[in-house]
């Protein structure tokens, strides 16, 4: 199986150039033959990883020590890289290859893109999280990411504002790091959670806070490249050894509910569907049911959760 890009030049070793960082922007699609075996394995391995960041996000506080530590040993088990001080070429070129052919799969519908963006850049950010400072400058610098630093002289002016406003920062650490101007929009979460300095739409934005702003380009990025995909997908369908792949990386057990659930589930399940909500009762026996047909408490709340903010249930309640 040939992934085809279209750069002008051609790398004589491919690895050299996109493995040379423990992360990417997955900008560059892969340039290289692979069995449909390894295509296989590669996207198996990584949709449990992204399935265990969905549950992770909802059993842990996202980037807690709880969090981080169980998504490492995912990362071990499934062999992902997971020790960004570490050069792991064959790891990286998994994690390369893999996100681009879950890219084929999820790029059909609003739902599935919706999915597979929030998943990655869940990853992205606990990925980017753990890189050192240098490893960060370093990523910024490949990737063409450059934000506009506040002079020493504006950051002085600004100080008292930028102490009152900006989360985590102090005398000490205001002098150490550089503080960068974006447009407002560029870092919602940030505003939103009132963690940042606002003036005349522009947000001031601490080094240590530089991952909102890098993961709104990632998101940027991988929601237009998703787009792209989709354009793509006649000649994937057209494959008659791929599409089966590809259908089967997006089937879970609530596509088959259809033809395959017992009659009375399959009216709660359409119930649910259609109005997002159930009474005590139906909500009784379908979560025995979806205990029984093999769903974790984790997959279970995920899925609850995901129906009831679709009605009228406020998300964090």
């Amino acid at each position: 199986m040939q992934f085809i890009g279209r750069k002008k030049k051609l790398v004589s070793n491919p690895k050299t150039v996109l493995y040379a960082q423990p992360l990417q922007f997955y900008g560059q699609p892969p340039l290289e033959n692979i069995s449909l075996s390894e295509f296989e394995s590669f996207a198996v391995d990584r949709l449990k990883l992204l399935k265990t960041v969905e549950n992770l996000g909802v059993s842990c506080v996202k980037y807690s020590d709880q969090y981080s530590k169980k998504l490492e040993a995912e990362l071990k088990t499934l062999n992902f890289p997971y020790r960004t001080e570490v050069d792991e070429p064959e790891k990286q070129r998994k994690d390369h290859i893999s996100h681009f052919i879950l890219r084929l799969a999820y790029c059909q519908t609003e739902d599935l893109r919706r999915w597979f963006i929030q998943q990655e850049v869940d990853l992205f950010r606990y990925r980017f999280n753990e890189l050192n400072c240098k490893k960060k400058l370093e990523f910024l610098h490949n990737n063409n990411l450059q934000y506009n630093t506040i002079s020493v002289e504006e950051k002085i002016h600004l100080k008292e504002k930028l102490l009152n406003s900006s989360y985590g920062i102090n005398g000490v650490t205001l002098e150490e790091q550089d503080f960068y101007k974006v447009p407002f929009q560029d870092a919602l979460d940030l505003v939103r959670a009132r963690k940042v300095y606002l003036k005349e739409g522009y947000a001031y934005i601490p080094h240590n806070e530089i991952v909102t702003i890098v993961l709104n380009d990632f998101r940027t990025r991988l929601s237009k490249a998703l787009a792209l995909t989709a354009r793509s997908l006649p000649a994937v369908h057209s494959d008659e050894r791929l599409q089966p792949l590809l259908n089967h990386l997006r089937v879970d057990c609530f596509q088959l509910a259809g033809k395959s659930f017992p009659l009375c589930m399959r009216q709660l399940h359409q119930a649910l569907r259609d109005t997002h909500h159930l009474r005590h009762g139906g909500r009784m026996q379908y979560g025995l049911f979806l205990k029984g047909i093999g769903l974790s408490l984790e997959q279970a709340l995920q899925f609850w959760r995901m129906e009831f903010i679709r009605g009228k249930v406020d998300a964090d309640k």
